[in-house]
């Protein structure tokens, strides 16, 4: 008898393996011995034994999705001192972190000056996306141009543009903060066309919707580029002081405080 429970086990294991259930085979020896521990019912046994590989099969897919966003930060909306940015629309943030948005394709764009965390914002939301299960991707408009750039010149256009409309959720970051190059606005209105109505894109600014077509030269691509960001679009219009900024008066007062402190 012990040598055919033995050999059961062992050809248990064999076709855990086989199916690639590695993770439930490597726990199948711990949660027998729970089993019989706690006296569990065998539909109790298996039960547990395939969440473990469940839960590790969602565990690689997680760290996988989380390569291939790209997110600068781990940060999350957790992260984001709401108090602190009187410019930012706390209800439209809520709402969007919900991803209700990302079902009918719609877009996101954040627009203001430099450092009242527009990035910030649009990365929290990229880990929400990911966390639930979407494939995200970041880049900056400048990083996009020149990719597309490269992509062109080496006879790969199509694959670039494949690879920019696979993403459920696309996160364009600094557009306005660097010139593109003489192709750039053309490369950027062509990822946009080809997401149109189908995946959504969050895009963040420091030039104004109205300014556009001064910033990008071309009124036409200009125009047909908005014309698509804004048909289906959250735009939030952040006016306020410099997140990035108060975060660095607030270490400096901190450290003047420790210099007092030890002089003192």
């Amino acid at each position: 008898m012990q040598m055919s429970e033995a050999r059961r086990f062992q050809q248990l294991r064999g076709h855990l393996s086989y199916l690639k259930l590695n993770d439930a085979a490597e726990a199948l020896n711990r949660v027998l011995d729970q089993a019989r521990t706690e006296r569990m019912s065998l539909t109790a046994a298996l039960e547990r034994l395939l969440e473990i590989e469940v839960e590790a099969t969602e565990g690689r897919r997680l760290a996988a999705r989380e390569r291939f966003a790209c997110l600068p930060e781990p940060w999350t909306l957790n992260d984001f001192d709401f108090a602190a940015q009187p410019g930012v629309d706390e209800k439209l943030i809520r709402d969007l972190a919900t991803l209700r948005f990302l079902d009918d394709a719609s877009n996101v764009l954040f627009v203001g000056p430099p450092g009242v965390g527009k990035t910030m914002l649009s990365v929290a939301l990229g880990r929400a996306a990911v966390d639930a299960g979407h494939r995200v991707y970041f880049t900056t408009a400048a990083e996009l141009a020149a990719r597309c750039h490269k992509a062109a010149l080496e006879g790969r256009w199509k694959t670039c543009m494949r690879f920019f409309a696979g993403p459920k959720l696309l996160i364009i970051d600094e557009l306005g903060y660097l010139p593109l190059p003489e192709d750039g606005a053309s490369a950027l209105f062509q990822v946009i066309n080809q997401r149109y109505l189908k995946s959504s894109t969050i895009l963040t600014t420091n030039v104004g919707i109205a300014d556009w077509v001064g910033a990008f030269g071309d009124a036409t691509v200009a125009a047909a580029m908005l014309d698509r960001l804004l048909h289906r679009a959250a735009v939030a219009g952040i006016d306020g002081p410099s997140y990035r900024l108060r975060g660095h008066q607030n270490q400096a007062e901190t450290l003047r405080k420790g210099v007092n402190a030890r002089v003192s």
